[in-house]
């Protein structure tokens, strides 16, 4: 396995960077650090994947926030997220060629 996988972006969170259809390759392997946007599962939801800003690390896990408060679903809500959610960072946007 090379440590990657793919990601289409859904929803309104991580606006103006990210925009919901785009697709991005993630980055499976590594440390998480400040300033990252990482795919990780919701904390309440394990079942429902989520792309987030990693704004800190604390002793108890990442704090997570959206770039669009305003539409934002984050650790402003649910608290730190632990780390074992976090799947990986966005490494790069890429469009997919039709079939």
């Amino acid at each position: 396995m090379l440590g990657l996988t793919s990601v289409c972006i859904a929803g309104p969170s991580m606006e103006p960077t990210l925009r919901s259809g785009d697709w991005w390759l993630v980055r499976t392997f590594g440390r998480l650090r400040p300033g990252d946007v990482a795919l990780l599962h919701h904390p309440m939801r394990p079942d429902l994947l989520i792309v987030k800003r990693i704004m800190r690390r604390e002793p108890g896990g990442f704090w997570v926030e959206g770039d669009n408060p305003a539409s934002s679903d984050d650790s402003r809500r649910f608290g730190l997220v632990d780390p074992g959610l976090a799947i990986g960072a966005l490494l790069l946007r890429y469009r997919r060629g039709s079939t």
